[in-house]
C-alpha cells in the first residue's frame, strides 16, 4: 500500500490532532479507539487509515519538538 493518503482522511486526521491532540500518541491500537469515540465513523478501513494518519502526525509532531 503507497503512503499517499485521501485528501478527505488527511482533514478528519488534522481535525483530531488539533481537537484531542493531548489524548492521542504514537500508538495506532490506542488510537483507533479513540478515533472510534471522537469520530463518527462506519467504515472499519476509513477508521484505520485515519488512525494511521493520525499516528504518523503525532510521531512527526514529536520529532519536530525532540
Amino acid at each position: 500500500m503507497g503512503s499517499i493518503k485521501q485528501i478527505y482522511l488527511k482533514r478528519v486526521a488534522e481535525k483530531l490532532v488539533k481537537e484531542y491532540g493531548d489524548d492521542l500518541n504514537a500508538d495506532f491500537e490506542a488510537n483507533k479507539k479513540r478515533v472510534s469515540e471522537y469520530a463518527d465513523i462506519k467504515s472499519k478501513s476509513c477508521r484505520n487509515k485515519i488512525a494511521g494518519c493520525v499516528t504518523c502526525m503525532v510521531k512527526a509532531k514529536q520529532k519536530k519538538v525532540d
